[in-house]
This record gives C-alpha cells, structure tokens and sequence, in this order.
C-alpha cells in the first residue's frame, strides 16, 4: 500500500482540467457490451476503478485497443462466455463494485450473468436490490448462493419490457436496468429512475447506438426494445466530484485556482453548495475561478437556524461531495450540519479530523455538525489512513491546509478515483510525495 506525504500551508496557484468522469465510465465502458460492433470512448481517467474494469473485459474476450492516452475502442463480437462463468471472473468482479454494472448487457445479450458480492468503498451497506428486482420484473431469473456469495441471473426465452417503480433512485441500478432494456422486448417504463448527467450521458450513447429512450433528464424513462445496436463515439463528462473536490481544496488552502473546462451546465447544485459555505465561485464561460480566501462564512436559514447541507437524488446534492464539503467547513466561520442520508458509514472518517483540531460532533452515522474555526486556527498535521475514495480526497484537502507534515497510508483508495492527483497538485504549488 502507498502513503502521501503532504506539505501543508503551501498555496496553490494556476489552473487544474478535471479528469473524465469516473461514474460515467464505469456505466458507458459496461455498455461496449451490449453490441459487436466497435464503440470509441475518449476523456476515460486513468484511475484503478476504471482500468480494473477495462482489464476485466479484456479478460472476456473484448478487443480493446488504446488510441490516445484517455481515448480507448472497443468490440465484444467475440465474447468468452466460458470465462464470464468462471471463479477467475468471479473472483476479479468480487473485487471491483463497478462490475455490478456488467450483469444488465451480459443478461440481455448473452441470456445469462453470474456475479460475486461486489467490492468497492466501505461506506455501509450497499443494496443491490433495485438491480435485480428490476431484471425479474423483466422476466429474469436470480439465485443467490450465501456460501459462494453468488448470484447468479438468467432469462428465459427472451426479457419482455414491463412497467416498474423503482424502490429507490439508485444511480447503478438505473443504469443497469436500462442496459437490460434496450435489447428486451416491448416497452420498458421506469419511474423513479436516477437521472444524474452520467445516466443522461448513458442513455444518449445508447440512443446514437440505435435504441429508443424517451425521457431523457426526467425521473420517467420509456424504452422501446430493438433487436440490436450498432457502434458509435462517445465522450465522457468531466468529474463532478472532482470539480467540487477542487473547489473547497482552494478554499481551504487559501489558494487561487482556475478549474478549466468544467462543463458548468453539468454542475448542477454542486457551486452553490460551496457558495453558501460563503465560498466564491466564479463562473467564467466554462471554466470555474475560485479566488483567495483569507476566511468565508457559512450561511444560516432564512429564519437564523444552523444551515444543513444533505444529500439527495439529482438534482439535489451528490452524496460522493459531502465529504468534501465536511472538512472544508472545518475552516468557516460558522457552524454547519451535514446530513449523510444515504451512506451510514461515510462519516466515520471524521475522527481523523477532530484528532488534527476540527470541531466536529458526530451526532450518529449519519450526521455531523461541524464548528467553524474561521482560519483562526490551523488543523495539526497527523498520521491517517484513507479508508475510502471520498474520505480519502477530503483528508488530503485537510492534510494540504494542516501546519506541517502529514502522512496518508492506503492511498490505493484515493488512486480508484482520482488521476495522478498528486503531480497534478504539485503542478500548482502543492507539496505531495508519493511513497
């Protein structure tokens, strides 16, 4: 396992190009799938997660071939079934949660998927109910086998569109049950489906593929079945999470950065989260200027009361920032509660932080409230571990703010979603030594 070690109180100055969005690209990569013909992805981030799943699908028998460093093709006309119903595919998906993803074009394609219990973040529990409830209302069939933490999904005879109400607005299980649609039979209708920017950027490559989605951008998706799809060229978003990770890092560190190309229309909520932390954001064509700050105030509710920032379904606030967003409140002038719905684990990175000097109460899993210390006083450097993707960005952003030398161990959590982090920082004043 490496380890960060971090020079903090140095300023950051210059501008820093968001990489290809991670969450869009364990979705449109899984969808190369769905047809034989040769699919070209470009603005793919060079990060575990997602090399970890092109490698998986080499391994099946997907010819991939590199043009440019974040531009990749794809052709699955030779697929090896065989593998895809091995322990060496169960094993190398066991250790991925974006393989989940797989299960919704192997179904509908190939007739059948198998799938150990996913990897990934452990941030709590992470249902993947709303995916197989919504391949059995299709008509497929799942067994799951508790020793081997198996399941196993099968159609029989072919997928027939039908109308669902999705438990939850689950980002992947929308995606997956889409995936599952386009090649079934008759009209698939999704209500309560996710539509986040990744899930609009899915269903529009599907659409240039040749399958019919209506709906696109709403929370009620129809989709008409046909019987194939053809190739296309499709490029990926920038990182939302990594935007707002820049974000609050400048705030934080009293820096003065300009985040280029970072598709603003795509943002969502996210800067106005950050400017009622009383952060300016910029906006500037399609860049984002955040300048120095030397302090910045926390809104409060129109009627006085503590402000408190929660997660929601888009187009509310991405759960993925709200770590983010914690730590860079540690240095506001006022008091803050964050609201982690969704993930009942995610928060527990906070005593890494009350151990450098934030004021932080952790109410219970799922809420914080964090007092301010209005720059009045810096965080102490420490010895931490990352314990997943979000948390580990967001002790990073502590560690660069903090008066000396930090330490960051299991950074492999941190490389899963974020490219080269460090020498992108350390080409604009940070201090970070890999190790």
């Amino acid at each position: 396992m490496g380890s960060f070690v971090v020079e903090g109180g140095r300023q950051l100055r210059g501008e820093i190009v968001p990489q290809g969005a991670k969450n869009e690209a364990l979705q449109v990569i899984s969808a190369v799938l769905l047809t034989g013909e040769e699919v070209e992805i470009s603005n793919i981030p060079d990060i575990l997660d997602v090399n970890n799943l092109i490698q998986l699908l080499m391994d099946m028998g997907v010819r991939v071939s590199k043009k440019t460093a974040d531009t990749y093709t794809f052709k699955a006309n030779d697929i090896n079934l065989n593998f895809c119903y091995s322990e060496d595919f169960l094993k190398a998906s066991g250790k991925l949660r974006g393989s989940v993803l797989l299960i919704g074009p192997l179904l509908t394609r190939f007739g059948k998927a198998l799938i150990g219990k996913p990897g990934g973040d452990k941030i709590g529990r992470r249902r993947l109910d709303t995916h197989f409830q919504g391949f059995i209302d299709l008509g497929a069939k799942m067994k799951y086998e508790s020793k081997k933490e198996l399941f196993t999904i099968e159609k029989e005879g072919e997928l027939h569109g039908t109308y669902m109400l999705l438990e939850e607005a689950s980002v992947t299980g929308t995606a997956n049950i889409i995936m599952a649609s386009v090649l079934a039979e008759g009209k698939t209708t999704i209500y309560h489906a996710a539509c986040e920017p990744y899930i609009q950027q899915l269903c529009r490559m599907l659409v240039r593929m040749g399958a019919k989605i209506n709906g696109i951008g709403s929370n009620l998706l129809t989709i008409e079945g046909v019987e194939r799809l053809g190739g296309t060229q499709h490029r990926l978003l920038p990182d939302m999470i990594e935007v707002g990770s820049f974000i609050g890092m400048a705030a934080m560190t009293g820096s003065e950065i300009t985040i280029k190309n970072a598709e603003v229309s795509e943002l969502g909520i996210i800067p106005n989260a950050f400017r009622r932390l009383g952060i300016t954001v910029e906006e500037r064509g399609d860049d984002l200027y955040i300048p120095v700050h030397t302090e910045y105030e926390i809104d409060n509710f129109m009627d006085g009361s503590i402000l408190t920032i929660s997660d929601a379904p888009w187009p509310g606030l991405t759960p993925d920032l709200l770590s983010v967003l914690l730590v860079t409140a540690t240095q506001a002038r006022g008091s803050i509660l964050i609201h982690q719905k969704m993930f009942e684990s995610r928060l527990f990175f906070v005593d890494k932080l009350i151990d450098m000097g934030a004021q932080i109460i952790l109410c219970d899993p799922h809420r914080a409230t964090v007092i301010g210390l209005d720059h009045k006083f810096k965080l102490r450097s420490g010895i931490m571990v990352s314990p997943d993707i979000r948390a580990g960005i967001a002790l990073l952003i502590a560690a660069m703010s903090a008066d000396g030398t930090s330490r960051i161990n299991n950074i492999d959590q941190i490389d899963r979603g974020y490219q080269m982090i460090d020498k992108r920082l350390n080409a604009i004043g940070a201090s970070i030594s890999r190790i």
